[in-house]
């Protein structure tokens, strides 16, 4: 009987699992996973959990009775990998056999190279990290994020909440610029500004001052201040460099056709999860990687249909994939919330509201709309996304009368 190999623990190893089961796939799944916990739900490290205490019990994700014969390997790293042969091998050398793989190993935080300390130093993207980070946060302690994208500063307004000194240092000219554009940007850097926050944009660190741990900054224009920790929230890296040596494109990730299909003759593998750069038909035929919460269920979905089929030399479904990213971000008592991909438009607008107060804001590409954000107008977002849904259709359409 065939046997399904999952590479990582997480959310979308979960939900490719359930895949498999829904799909008709009966033989025995074995999901391997270097974090020590059943998959759990990864956007409150940086918000509540991180205010209130982590409690990794109950950030469970609850698991479907199909995959309760599912056996759970956590705690192990798998360091290479011979497709062709079909085996990975862990960090302790054993070497694990598969029929199918599934690539879900998912991101980890970038660490940047710059002199000086090592202790005081922090990223956020597990449990324990954000253990560690809490430990640290406290009143009128000197907190630096470097980075100012959605992870820095939601650990912005977190550690302000908790009345930690926040400082974020950033190269970018606004907070959250690439998702958000520079209106809403320039509104939300406002909004932490009021909450007592400083910003250093268009600047990086130079160095960490300090002899054994960090006790402050200096950037590279020479200012310099205080830090009793740093925060380092300046993007992610795909875990791909166990599967060097096989022939696959991991320029910036690995790359999957509409099925979540790796191009791999010898072995039938699949990839979901921040690790997957997939098309989307949504948004035209350039394969991305889309970091968004809602992302590994849907590839993780469609993953499973695809592996079900290709063990059971079933047809595989290789029409459109056309997921819609969602995202949502909390920070004081504002929610942002997304759909579609507001980071690619080449144009925004403001078409309810105000920026600075609750809004709703159009992203356009030169095929219309492809991205919309609601700050506290979560339930007026729905058309919009149906609207972006559209999207495929009239590119259907289109085609067709090109043809």
């Amino acid at each position: 009987m065939a046997r399904v190999v999952i590479a990582g623990g997480g959310l979308g190893a979960l939900r490719t699992a359930e895949s498999l089961r829904a799909n008709g796939f009966t033989g025995p799944i074995t999901v391997i996973g270097d974090e020590g916990s059943l998959p759990y739900n990864r956007p409150p490290l940086s918000k509540e959990a991180l205010l209130d205490g982590v409690h990794p019990d109950s950030l469970e994700f609850r698991r479907k009775p199909s995959v309760d014969d599912v056996d759970w390997r956590t705690g192990s790293a798998i360091t290479h990998s011979d497709l062709a042969a079909r085996t990975i091998t862990l960090s302790d050398g054993e070497t694990v056999a598969f029929d199918g793989l599934v690539i879900a190993t998912g991101i980890r935080p970038r660490r940047l190279s710059i002199p000086g300390p090592h202790r005081g130093r922090f990223v956020l993207r597990t449990v324990t990290d954000a253990v560690a980070l809490r430990e640290h946060i406290a009143p009128d302690v000197n907190t630096v994020i470097l980075g100012a994208g959605f992870i820095g500063c939601e650990v912005a307004a977190t550690a302000r909440t908790m009345g930690a000194n926040v400082t974020i240092v950033a190269a970018d000219s606004e907070p959250m610029l690439r998702p958000l554009g520079s209106q809403m940007g320039t509104a939300m850097r406002r909004r932490h500004e009021a909450h007592g926050v400083h910003f250093h944009l268009g600047r990086v660190i130079d160095a960490f001052k300090g002899d054994d741990c960090v006790r402050g900054v200096m950037l590279d224009d020479g200012t310099e201040f205080p830090a009793d920790l740093v925060l380092e929230a300046v993007g992610s890296i795909p875990n791909v460099e166990w599967l060097d040596g096989n022939g696959l494109d991991l320029g910036d990730g690995i790359l999957v056709d509409s099925a979540m299909q790796v191009d791999f003759p010898s072995a039938p593998i699949v990839a979901v999860g921040d690790i997957a750069r997939h098309p989307n038909a949504l948004f035209g035929d350039v394969p991305r990687r889309i970091e968004h919460w809602n992302m590994p269920t849907e590839t993780g979905r469609r993953a499973g249909q695809t592996l079900a089929a290709l063990l059971c030399d079933d047809d595989v479904d290789r029409g459109p994939f056309t997921a819609m990213p969602a995202f949502w971000s909390d920070q004081y008592g504002y929610r942002l919330q997304s759909f579609g991909l507001p980071g690619i438009a080449t144009s925004h607008r403001t078409v309810d509201g105000d920026p600075d107060g609750p809004c709703i804001v159009e992203y356009h590409d030169g095929d219309g709309l492809v991205g919309v954000l609601g700050i506290d107008r979560t339930q007026d977002l729905l058309p919009y996304r149906k609207a972006i849904m559209d999207r495929e259709n009239r590119a259907r359409t289109t085609a067709s009368e090109i043809g």
